[in-house]
């Protein structure tokens, strides 16, 4: 059997094993108080009363003591006027019983004689007992047991399911606080926008509450300046590299000139694309729209196509989808553009599939026929700034952040992109989106161009 996975469960079942070990002790408790005290109680009276038994009998006429037999009987013992004891018990030498009760029987008898002793199964003595004039006395003693009222089962079983409840409620009260905690840090999205939690309850958590809504307050605020600090100096270059244009337009040397422009036009695109990764984790919401998906893709296919590159479609979406549209127009340009920059070509499959809840998943996988990627560095790609040519050369080695920006608007869509290299040759990027997908995200993350194609450059 499996321990449970949860703290809640965990924590709740042991408390209430324990409970239930310390009722079963107690009870064992009671049993075992209850035989203490009925046998010293035996041993402080029961001897007494038998010994006035058995001299009441003594001093009555023979004639009348049977009559005087049932009178003399109590729970725990009676007489019987024999000649010897029960054979199914079998006299027992002195010396071979002996004991406390039976020291204080003949204590408590004389000048009267126990002749023979003898002890049937645990709990029961037979003494054999001559009286003044030779009449034997057979006295038949017995432990009475005292057992546990049914009433204390009931009464210990309704403590158990008492206590227990106390222990559902106390647990709950615990692990609470700590669900909604976790539920406070999963909901922390790429965009970082604080998702408070109430800073009630025990002081404990109370603070745990105001230490985390500091914590994301801190974050959003760190990613917040970051942003702003990009923009501005995305802002303050542009000034720079428009006038550094306008003097390579005046150089005499055109290839001295062509050389700048690629170089200006290399840092523009990397001071965008800098811009809009950091603006994939934080921004204004951009509302999901119902997406025709078949559409969508025979846009960007269609774009390139007039662009002379060689884009191919294949596979059916199943029907509109819900979803940020130029975020998941974003993702796919840049797959695409990391498939031409190195296979020459790209095939993008679409199909729909049941996902592991209720709500279906739609697979868009990007083909190519490149070089594929290592396999220990199949999610390093996805780092800023990772490449895996290592030229500062854009046409070959991208800005490393092509990638990256995909698979952050990805996870912002509530899906995931993976890569994988195909058996027969190249790379495949897949993007898993819900198809119901109801998620919004940055508009500042999104490039407003994104229709046409090669805006980024690629990333690996």
């Amino acid at each position: 059997m499996k321990a449970p996975r949860t703290l809640f469960a965990r924590v709740f079942w042991l408390m209430v094993l324990g409970i239930a070990i310390a009722q079963a002790l107690a009870y064992i408790a009671i049993r075992q108080e209850r035989s203490m005290a009925l046998r010293a109680l035996m041993m402080s009276g029961v001897e007494r009363d038998i010994a006035t038994g058995v001299a009441i009998l003594d001093r009555l006429p023979p004639s009348e003591r049977a009559a005087w037999l049932d009178r003399l009987a109590r729970p725990n013992y009676r007489f019987a006027l024999a000649n010897e004891m029960d054979p199914a018990a079998g006299p027992v030498d002195e010396a071979e019983f002996s004991g406390a009760f039976v020291d204080a029987l003949k204590q408590a008898m004389q000048p009267f004689r126990i002749e023979r002793a003898a002890q049937v199964g645990t709990s029961r003595y037979q003494l054999l007992v001559r009286l003044s004039d030779g009449a034997p006395v057979t006295v038949h003693a017995r432990r009475v047991d005292m057992p546990v009222p049914e009433w204390v089962m009931w009464v210990l079983g309704a403590q158990l399911i008492m206590l227990a409840l106390c222990t559902w409620t106390a647990v709950r009260l615990v692990t609470r606080p700590l669900k909604a905690l976790a539920t406070a840090a999963d909901d922390l999205g790429p965009d970082l926008t604080p998702r408070l939690i109430p800073e009630d309850g025990p002081a404990e958590v109370a603070h745990a509450a105001r230490a985390f809504n500091a914590m994301q307050r801190r974050i959003a605020g760190y990613t917040a300046e970051r942003v702003e600090i990009l923009a501005a100096i995305s802002h303050d270059l542009q000034t720079p590299i428009t006038r550094m244009r306008l003097r390579a337009d005046l150089m005499a040397d055109e290839a001295l000139r062509d050389k700048f422009r690629q170089d200006l036009n290399a840092m523009h695109a990397l001071v965008r694309e800098g811009v809009t990764y950091a603006r994939t984790l934080h921004g204004t919401s951009e509302p999901a729209a119902r997406l025709d998906v078949n559409a969508l893709l025979a846009s960007i296919a269609g774009d390139y196509e007039d662009a002379g590159e060689r884009v191919t479609m294949t596979g059916e979406a199943g029907g509109p989808i819900v979803a940020p549209p130029h975020a998941l127009r974003r993702v796919l340009v840049n797959l695409i553009d990391n498939a031409l920059a190195f296979g020459g070509e790209a095939e993008v499959q679409v199909r729909r599939e049941p996902g592991q809840g209720p709500t279906p998943m739609l697979n868009i996988a990007v083909l190519d026929r490149g070089p594929g990627i290592p396999e220990g560095q199949l999610q390093e790609v996805f780092k800023p700034f990772h490449r895996l040519e290592t030229s500062r050369n854009r046409d070959t080695g991208g800005t490393g952040l092509g990638l990256a920006i995909a698979q952050q608007l990805a996870t912002a869509m509530g899906g995931s992109l993976s890569l994988r290299n195909r058996p027969e040759g190249g790379l495949e990027a897949r993007l898993t989106v819900p198809a119901t997908a109801t998620v919004a995200l940055s508009t500042a993350s999104v490039d407003k161009s994104v229709g046409s194609p090669g805006r980024d450059a690629a990333s690996r």
